[in-house]
C-alpha cells in the first residue's frame, strides 16, 4: 500500500497536466494568493489552553473522546491502522524519544462490546510499539478480557496548591491581569478539574481582555448560581410555600442557571442546615435520583419542583 506521501506525489503530475491548459492571468492570480504577507494568507488558527499546556504530540498520541463514533469500524480503522504505525527513535532536536505510541480512549465505558472485544486483540498485538490509555467513569461497563490487560488507577481531583500553580503558571505565560480573589475562584468552580479550570481562566481571558481577571466574571463563565439565590431558595422550602418555591425555581431556570449547578450548590447547603442525619440522606437520596433523571433528559423545571417538595416535607417534620 502506498505511503500518503507516495500518492501525492503520482497526484502531483496530473494536477500540472491540467494546469497548463490555463491561461497565465489564472496562473499569476494563483501565485499572488499563495505569496506570504496577502491578505488571503490564512491566519494561525487560535489553539485551546488545554491543548496547548498539557502538549499532545499529534503524531505520537491518538486521542478519541466521547464525540467520536465507539462502534466496531473505528477501532478496525482509527485504532488499528495508528497502532501499527513505526515510531522513530528521536526527536527533530536530536533528543532520544520513547519507542512506543499512546492511544488514549476517553470514556472507554461508552463502546460497545464488540469494540472492545475487536480492542482486546489490536492490544494484544501491538503492544510493543503501542501503549493503550482507557478513561472512564464506570469500570464494570469494561469487558473483563480488556480489565484483565490494564492496570487500574484511581486518581482523585488535583490538589488546590497544584491547581493554583498551574494556572499561574499559564497567567504569566499568556500575561494575564488577574486577582488572588480570581484564581482562587477558579479553582473552586473546578472542583478539581484542572482541564475545567483552564478553560474557564481562557473564557475570562477573552471576554476580559484588557481587564483583570476577577473572581466576579469566573463565576459568571462558570454560571455558579449566586448564593443570595440558594439561600432563598431553601429559605423557602424551609418556611415557605409550595406556591413561592414555584417562583423562585421558575426565576432561577428562566435566568439561566443550569439545574445540575443548582443541585449541586443546593448539595452543599443542605449539609450544612440544621437537619438531623435522617433528613438529610432522605434529601440527598432524593438529589441523587434528580441528577439521573436530569443526566437522561428530564424537564429541568419539574426535577427542581420534585427536590423541593422533598425538602420542603423533610423541614417540616423537624
Amino acid at each position: 500500500m502506498n505511503s500518503p506521501l507516495r500518492v501525492r506525489e503520482t497526484l502531483k503530475p496530473l494536477m500540472m497536466y491540467h494546469s497548463q491548459g490555463t491561461s497565465t492571468q489564472s496562473n499569476k492570480l494563483q501565485k499572488d494568493k499563495a505569496a506570504p504577507g496577502s491578505s488571503t494568507e490564512k491566519k494561525a488558527r487560535p489553539v485551546p489552553w488545554v491543548e496547548k499546556y498539557p502538549e499532545l504530540y499529534k503524531q505520537r498520541v491518538l486521542e478519541l473522546n466521547a464525540s467520536d463514533e465507539r462502534g466496531i469500524q473505528v477501532v478496525r480503522q482509527k485504532v488499528k491502522s495508528f497502532a501499527q504505525l513505526t515510531v522513530a527513535g528521536t526527536r527533530t532536536d536530536g533528543k532520544k524519544s520513547p519507542p512506543f505510541k499512546i492511544i488514549i480512549l476517553d470514556e472507554a465505558d461508552s463502546m460497545t462490546n464488540a469494540a472492545q472485544a475487536a480492542l482486546r486483540r489490536t492490544m494484544e498485538k501491538e503492544s510493543r510499539t503501542t501503549r493503550f490509555c482507557l478513561i472512564c467513569n464506570y469500570v464494570s461497563r469494561i469487558i473483563e478480557p480488556l480489565t484483565s490487560r490494564c492496570s487500574k488507577f484511581r486518581f482523585k481531583p488535583l490538589s488546590n496548591r497544584i491547581q493554583e500553580e498551574r494556572l499561574l503558571d499559564i497567567c504569566a505565560k499568556e500575561n494575564l491581569k488577574y486577582s488572588e480573589e480570581g484564581i482562587a475562584a477558579l479553582v473552586k468552580v473546578s472542583e478539581g478539574d484542572l482541564r475545567k479550570a483552564i478553560t474557564f481562566l481562557q473564557s475570562a481571558a477573552r471576554l476580559n481582555m484588557d481587564k483583570e481577571i476577577t473572581e466576579k466574571a469566573v463565576l459568571e463563565i462558570a454560571g455558579v448560581v449566586p448564593t443570595k439565590m440558594i439561600d432563598n431558595l431553601l429559605h423557602i422550602c424551609c418556611k415557605g410555600t409550595f406556591e413561592k418555591a414555584q417562583i423562585a425555581i421558575k426565576n432561577m431556570v428562566d435566568d439561566g442557571y443550569a439545574a445540575t449547578q443548582i443541585l449541586t450548590q443546593l448539595h452543599e447547603s443542605v449539609i450544612e442546615q440544621d437537619l438531623n442525619d435522617k433528613q438529610k440522606s432522605a434529601i440527598t437520596e432524593k438529589m441523587a435520583v434528580v441528577d439521573k433523571c436530569l443526566a437522561d433528559g428530564a424537564d429541568e423545571y419539574l426535577q427542581m419542583l420534585s427536590l423541593c417538595s422533598v425538602i420542603m416535607e423533610q423541614a417540616s417534620s423537624n
